[in-house]
């Protein structure tokens, strides 16, 4: 029997854990399958052990591994199938296959935008706009992120995007904040590229607040679980449900296939 676990990053702040929770109950009304369980990577429960056991008691057969993460990095390449791993030999019954980061898409650049919208605050000639991620050391985040500014930046006109993160490879947030005296924009719309309004969010808005500057700098609401993100999470899940059929038929006609094919086959990439 098919099921999904939909897996969440996790973090300390409860209100963020619920956030998710509902996000992904959202999602499970639209989803055509009567197993599908939540779990966290980090900092919450449950566990991926745990929510595999959850699937498995329920009847599962074929697990599809939904990564409820924004762009494609360490979490979604390593960490994850290596949580999966040791599992593959206590429930030798069960085939795992893996769905794709939400990443680069339309739909959440539609979301950032309205973001800015809900400021109330015109976007003017003299206005520009900082993306803020969480950042990665995986050079593939710094790549899709700046890939995102520009696409926002060429979708609806803003003269200048630029991005940071709050830590890993890339611009420094802190950095931009340090060298806003030179910056001639006199309106700075920041956006949180974020799900969550976990301690990243708090960290964001505790140092614009103590920032002595000349300009208006206005923090948007974070990328969050509005709708256009949650058609992202219906279509991932979807792909995902798909891939593992068809990894499912694959065992059935050869015998056998291999974690390295499955994740090739859910996120397009090769994996070295």
């Amino acid at each position: 029997m098919q099921a999904v676990l939909y897996v969440a990053h996790g973090t300390r702040v409860a209100a963020g854990i619920e956030e998710a929770r509902a996000f992904v109950e959202r999602a499970k009304k639209r989803i055509r399958l009567p197993i599908q369980e939540m779990c966290f990577l980090e900092l919450a429960e449950p566990t991926i052990e745990q929510g595999v056991a959850n699937c498995v008691a329920q009847g599962a057969t074929s697990i599809a591994i939904v990564p409820i993460l924004l762009l494609t990095a360490n979490h979604a390449k390593e960490d994850i199938p290596d949580a999966i791993e040791p599992l593959k030999a206590r429930f030798p019954h069960v085939r795992f296959s893996y769905g794709k980061p939400f990443g680069i898409d339309r739909r959440l650049i539609l979301q950032l935008f309205q973001r800015i919208q809900e400021s109330h605050e015109k976007l003017t000639e003299d206005s520009e706009v900082l993306l803020i991620g969480r950042g990665s050391s995986d050079p593939a985040v710094l790549r899709d992120f700046t890939e995102i500014a520009t696409r926002l930046k060429l979708f609806f006109g803003v003269r200048n995007v630029n991005i940071a993160f709050l830590y890993g490879n890339g611009p420094k947030f802190e950095d931009y904040v340090a060298n806003l005296q030179q910056n001639r924009a006199k309106k700075i719309f920041i956006v949180p590229y974020l799900l969550f309004q976990g301690l990243l969010r708090k960290h964001i808005e505790k140092t614009i607040a103590e920032a002595e500057v000349e300009q208006q700098l206005i923090i948007c609401e974070s990328l969050g679980y509005g709708n256009k993100v949650l058609d992202v999470l219906v279509e991932r899940t979807n792909e995902a449900v798909v891939n593992a059929t068809n990894i499912n038929n694959e065992v059935i006609i050869h015998g056998f296939t291999s974690r390295k094919q499955s994740i090739y086959r859910a996120t397009g990439e090769a994996i070295k």
